[in-house]
C-alpha cells in the first residue's frame, strides 16, 4: 500500500492503516508518527529469534506482537504485575517499547532491571541493541546516537536513553521493566528489596512499570506484590495509579503450544487434572493442548509436574504451590496433609508439655510446645518472637497455664554473652526467671545438615495442631537453602534471612534431643527436691 503521505507528516492527524507500506522518506515520516504503525505492522523493528528447539540457528524476523503481546497491551496500566509461563515473548516486547518509548519522546529515561549480568548483557544486546541497530537507515539517521555504553543507548536527537542493567535506582525512571522478578526475589532477597525501595518510588505517577516473572515460591518481594495484585482483581475492581494490575498468561493461552496426541501416553490422573482446570479457569482445553503440556513435563521436564506449576502453569494458584527446589521440609510437610496430621489438635489438661527453643543473640526466638500421648508426639502450638528478652518468654509461657515437663534448649545456650547489662549464659537467665523449671540441653550435632536430616526422618512422629501451629508451620514450608550466585546453585547451607530459621531449628532441637522412649505416659509432673520438674 503506497498512500501519500500529508505535507507535514507529525502535524496532520489521521489513522495509519497498520498494513501501511512507506515507500519515500514522507511516507516514513508519516509513517512513523502512528505509534500503533510503528509496533503492530512489522515494517519497523526486527528481533532475532530461534528456531523450533534450542539447537537451532537464531534468525531474524519483524516483530508483531502475538496474542498474549496483543492483550498485555490492550490492557496496560501505570504499574503491572505479570505473572506468566514461560517463553512468551514479554522481555522482548517491553525491550521494544521502552526503545520505541525512548526514540519518539524527549528526555525520556528508560530502564529494564534482568537478575543477572549475563541477561543483562543479553538483552541489551540482543534485543535492545538489536532492534536500533536493524531500524531502517533513515530512521537511525534522523535519531542518532550520542552515546553508546556497554548497557545503555543516549539518543542524540532528543536526550532520551535506555538502560539494561542488574540495577537502577538514581534519578527519574519513565519507564521500568524488572525481568524475572521472582527468580531474583528467591535468589538475591537483598536485591529485590532495593528495587521494591528504590528503583520503583523512581518511577513517577504518570510512568509505566511493569514486573513480569515466572512464580518461584510463596514469599519475597514479586509473591507479595503479585498476590496483593490479585486480590485486587478477584475484588473486580479497577486498580489506581499506584496500585498494581494482575495479569496472567498461562501457557495454554499460547496457540503454539499444541501437538500431535497421537504417541503421546495420557493417563487418566492428567486428564483428571485437565478437566480441573477447565472447570477452575472456564475454559476448554483441546487434546493437542492436554498431549503438548505432557510431553513437555515428561521430556523437557523429567516428569516433573512440580516444576511445571512453576514455569507452566494452568492457574494463578497453581503458581504458588511450593518447589521441593531449595526447600527442606516440602515433602516431609506433604505428607503430613496427606496423612491428616495436620489438623485440630486439643491441649490435655492432664499431660505435661514439652517445649523446643531456638535461642537468639541478635535475631530471634522460637519455642514448639509439644505433649506427648501414647504414640503420638502432639504439637499444640508454636511461639516466636524478635528483639524481646527470656522474661517475656517465660510470661507467656507461664499464662498459658500448662503443665511443664521439660524444655529443651539448644547447645550454645550454655555460651557466654552479653545480654542486656551483664554477660551470661540463656539457661543463666532462665533458670533465675524461672527456677521450678527443668532444663535440658541439647547436644551440638556434627553439622547443621546432619540435624536437618534428624528432623527429616522423625518428621512422620510429629502432629501439628493446625491453628496453633500455622506460624511455626508456614516457616518449615518457607526454611530454604542459600542460594550459591558463584555456582549458580542451591547450597546446603540453610539461608538465615527471611525470619524462617527460629522456627526451623526450634523444631530441630525436638528432633536431636526428644527421646521418645522416655515420655510414652500421660502422667502429671512431679517437684524434684531442686525444685525443678521431672515426669
Amino acid at each position: 500500500m503506497n498512500a501519500p503521505a500529508p505535507t507535514n507528516a507529525f502535524a496532520e492527524s489521521g489513522e495509519v492503516p497498520i498494513d501501511y507500506d512507506p515507500q519515500t522518506s514522507d511516507q516514513v515520516m508519516w509513517a512513523l508518527s502512528s505509534w500503533k504503525w510503528r509496533i503492530f505492522s512489522g515494517k519497523l523493528y526486527k528481533i532475532m529469534v530461534k528456531g523450533d528447539n534450542d539447537t537451532d540457528v537464531s534468525f531474524v524476523v519483524p516483530f508483531i506482537p502475538n496474542a498474549n503481546q496483543r492483550e498485555f497491551l490492550a490492557n496496560i496500566h501505570y504499574r503491572n504485575v505479570i505473572l506468566k509461563a514461560r517463553q512468551l515473548g514479554f522481555t522482548t516486547l517491553i525491550a521494544i517499547l521502552w526503545l520505541d518509548h525512548a526514540l519518539f519522546n524527549e528526555d525520556q529515561r528508560c530502564a529494564i532491571v534482568a537478575h543477572t549480568r549475563e541477561d543483562a548483557e543479553s538483552i541489551f544486546r540482543d534485543k535492545v541493541k538489536f532492534a536500533y541497530l536493524n531500524l531502517p537507515e533513515i530512521v537511525r539517521m534522523l535519531m542518532p546516537l550520542k552515546r553508546d555504553s556497554a548497557t545503555e543507548l543516549l539518543f542524540g536527537h532528543n536526550n532520551s536513553s535506555i538502560k539494561v542493567a542488574t540495577s537502577v535506582r538514581s534519578g527519574t525512571i519513565h519507564r521500568l521493566h524488572v525481568s524475572e522478578m521472582g527468580k531474583i526475589a528467591a535468589k538475591f532477597p537483598e536485591k529485590a528489596v532495593e528495587i521494591v525501595t528504590g528503583s520503583l518510588p523512581a518511577v513517577p505517577i504518570t510512568g509505566i512499570a511493569v514486573i513480569e516473572s515466572t512464580a518461584e515460591g510463596q514469599e519475597g518481594e514479586f509473591y507479595n506484590i503479585a498476590t496483593r495484585a490479585e486480590k485486587i482483581a478477584q475484588l473486580g475492581r479497577m486498580p489506581n495509579n499506584t496500585e498494581w494490575m494482575f495479569h496472567f498468561f498461562p501457557w495454554w493461552r499460547e496457540p503454539g503450544y499444541v501437538t500431535n496426541p497421537d504417541n503421546i501416553n495420557m493417563a487418566p490422573s492428567d486428564h483428571a487434572y485437565f478437566d480441573a482446570v477447565e472447570r477452575e479457569m472456564r475454559v476448554k482445553l483441546s487434546m493437542q493442548q492436554r498431549a503438548w503440556y505432557v510431553a513437555k513435563r515428561e521430556n523437557e521436564f523429567s516428569g516433573d509436574g512440580e516444576k511445571m506449576w512453576r514455569e507452566m502453569p494452568s492457574t494463578p494458584a497453581e503458581c504458588w504451590k511450593q518447589s521441593l527446589e531449595g526447600k527442606f521440609y516440602t515433602l516431609q510437610l506433604a505428607r503430613a496433609r496427606i496423612q491428616g496430621r495436620i489438623t485440630k489438635v486439643p491441649h490435655i489438661s492432664s499431660v505435661v508439655v514439652h517445649t523446643f527453643w531456638d535461642i537468639g543473640a541478635g535475631d530471634g526466638t522460637g519455642i514448639w510446645l509439644m505433649q506427648h500421648i501414647g504414640a503420638q508426639e502432639r504439637f499444640i502450638r508454636y511461639i516466636e518472637g524478635w528483639n524481646e528478652g527470656y522474661a517475656h518468654y517465660v510470661r507467656i509461657l507461664r499464662e498459658t497455664g500448662y503443665l511443664f515437663g521439660n524444655h529443651y534448649l539448644p547447645h550454645d545456650a550454655t555460651h557466654q554473652r552479653q545480654l542486656g547489662d551483664r554477660v551470661g549464659a540463656p539457661i543463666d537467665f532462665l533458670q533465675e526467671l524461672a527456677p521450678d523449671w527443668t532444663y535440658n540441653i541439647v547436644p551440638r550435632v556434627e553439622t547443621i545438615t546432619h540435624g536437618i536430616q534428624m528432623t527429616r526422618e522423625a518428621f512422620s512422629r510429629a502432629i501439628f495442631d493446625e491453628e496453633g501451629c500455622a506460624a511455626g508451620l508456614a516457616h518449615l514450608e518457607l526454611y530454604g537453602k542459600k542460594w550459591n550466585a558463584r555456582m549458580g546453585a542451591w547450597s546446603p547451607e540453610p539461608e538465615k534471612l527471611g525470619g524462617h530459621s527460629e522456627a526451623a531449628d526450634s523444631f530441630r532441637q525436638w528432633a536431636q534431643g526428644y527421646d521418645p522412649a522416655n515420655f510414652n505416659a500421660p502422667t502429671r509432673p512431679r517437684r524434684r527436691s531442686s525444685g525443678g520438674m521431672a515426669v
